[in-house]
């Protein structure tokens, strides 16, 4: 049944393409990932981490997605692909084929209907968020009905009815639970420039029978003092605004949800509502000085979140079923050592701080300073970290960044690892320099040194890499476990361990064409604020990806 409505869906999406032609439009893209494991058991690279290492060898996932609009209605396909992969499960093998998203979107004037699979969000994300994440394989993309009107140009309400897809175990089907919500949100602009936008929201997930079975099968087993009565619907609600005045800005967001049924950190029901707060302040002044080349920016955020892993079910668990969207509260990393050590979001209880400076007495200097804070409700350090960065442009043909990174990393409960380890302390200097050749031509090197005597010890990571505008990329890069430390992770060879990677890019038109030789270290993937521990890796991959 399932593959004849893929047929049928193929077929209706060739007919609209076919008699449409001449005045409708057609885009798309491809990607591809193929991965070829290769094991290696002095860095924990073998079958017990990923069954790949002597299972199955290889894995790859594809996505095509196409794009058709005519007339007002727009028609959006994507099929996607996975054979024997551990994208969605990194300690798994998944292969499965299918839809991955379908949709069919009409505009009558002011009003735009959409039935199918869509991506959305209310807000910030953080009472509900829609989304795809394809490097860490997630995809929360609701299937249902979305209806939203334009009441004026600043004043907008959409409401939506589905079910979520997306699930590690069964890619291509949805959960049985039901999620309903309605957003409306409302700019406002005065004379003076100054804008202000408020929205809120409201959501509702309601149980299914089985789920509700289960659950009354749970509560029924456990202590009398622990027992209470679920619910089949839990309530979510919130209010935010942005407010720009001049230079500064303003904005928050407060968040609420009903008592239901949650799990604490290990594994017990217990029965409570949830809320998530807030707040952001930013400064930003260009043209300073007395050439008016200087630039300031300063920004702060706070954020408190208590009970609030709101999923479809109390039986999801890692990354399934998140309806939220809660990100890592720290400052994007794209180094690979100051990335190591990064803060996914506690969703049943953390209090965080971000303050951020960044200062250009003139256009060839700039200065950085960022902090980041992170405790329990109850005042216990998660995570902390100090840096700072100077950029500096030398000449025509240099420009160098040096800086240094501090971090305190809370292990046990971000990696689940045993609390006698304790916190893991780091500082981390680093190091860039770019070299211009020619218009076309630059070399970049980049180095980091991650001191520390606890996880794995401390790290040296370094890297080459030559562009050439706009086809070539290759990059030489090695990181290194200069002072091993195995108390942790026993089962890793008591040596010094490098982890070298090759990476070539060739890039055509909208075609881009990658291959890599990669070895990479366990520990926690962040990208887009979302994150999750992966074990570690040794092979090849190599990815495909156009645009049309």
């Amino acid at each position: 049944m399932k593959k004849q409505s893929v047929i049928l869906f193929a077929s209706m999406i060739l007919s609209i393409v076919v008699f449409g032609q001449d005045k409708g439009i057609l885009s798309g893209n491809f990607q591809s990932n193929y991965s070829v494991f290769i094991k290696d058991s002095l860095i924990g690279a073998t079958e017990a981490a990923s069954p790949q290492y002597g299972r199955q060898i290889s894995s790859a996932e594809a996505w095509l997605f196409m794009n058709y609009d005519y007339k007002g209605f727009h028609v959006g396909v994507r099929y996607d692909l996975f054979n024997n992969s551990n994208l969605l499960n990194p300690s798994g093998a998944y292969t499965g084929q299918g839809l991955g998203f379908w949709q069919i979107k009409k505009s009558i004037k002011d009003l735009e209907l959409t039935v199918g699979s869509f991506y959305d969000q209310f807000g910030s994300g953080m009472l509900f968020r829609a989304f795809e994440n394809r490097l860490i394989g997630i995809d929360y993309a609701m299937e249902g009905v979305r209806a939203k009107y334009k009441i004026s140009d600043n004043f907008t309400v959409k409401a939506f009815t589905g079910k979520q897809k997306g699930f590690q175990d069964n890619r291509f089907g949805t959960s049985p639970q039901i999620i309903k919500g309605i957003n409306t949100e409302k700019g406002f602009t005065s004379e003076n420039g100054t804008s202000l936008n408020i929205g809120a929201s409201a959501i509702n997930r309601t149980l299914d029978e089985n789920t509700m079975t289960g659950l009354v099968t749970e509560i029924n087993s456990m202590p009398l003092e622990d027992r209470f009565y679920p619910k089949y619907n839990v309530y979510g609600m919130n209010g935010y605004f942005t407010l720009n005045w001049k230079d500064f800005g303003v904005n928050g967001e407060y968040n609420y949800k009903s008592k239901e049924a949650i799990r604490d950190n290990d594994g017990n029901l217990f029965f409570s509502n949830g809320s998530i707060l807030f707040g952001g302040v930013s400064y930003s002044k260009r043209k300073l000085g007395k050439n008016k080349k200087g630039g300031l920016g300063i920004n702060a955020q706070y954020r408190r979140i208590e009970n609030f892993p709101l999923t479809v079910s109390p039986y999801v668990s890692l990354l399934n079923g998140i309806v939220t969207y809660q990100p890592s509260f720290t400052r994007q990393a794209s180094y690979r050592m100051l990335a190591r050590y990064q803060a996914p979001a506690q969703a049943l209880g953390e209090q965080a701080y971000q303050a951020e400076i960044v200062y250009s007495p003139t256009k060839k200097t700039s200065f950085q300073v960022n902090y980041s804070d992170i405790k329990t409700l109850e005042g216990k350090q998660l995570y902390s970290e100090r840096y700072g960065k100077i950029e500096q442009k030398l000449s025509k043909k240099w420009k160098g960044k040096i800086g240094l990174q501090s971090v305190i990393y809370n292990q046990p409960v971000y990696e689940g690892k045993d609390e006698k380890y304790g916190n893991v302390e780091t500082i981390t200097p680093f190091f860039e320099i770019t070299y211009k050749v020619d218009r076309k031509n630059s070399i970049r090197f980049e180095t980091q040194y991650l001191i520390t005597e606890q996880d794995l010890g401390s790290f040296y990571h370094g890297i080459l890499e030559w562009n050439s505008s706009p086809h070539f990329t290759l990059a030489l890069s090695d990181m290194i476990n200069t002072n091993p430390v195995r108390k942790v992770n026993p089962t890793l060879a008591d040596q010094v361990l490098h982890y070298p990677t090759v990476f070539v890019k060739y890039n055509i038109k909208t075609t881009s064409f990658t291959a890599a030789y990669v070895k990479q270290v366990e520990g926690v993937n962040c990208t887009g604020g979302i994150c999750r521990l992966e074990p570690a890796f040794s092979g090849l991959r190599f990815t495909l990806s156009t645009q049309f």
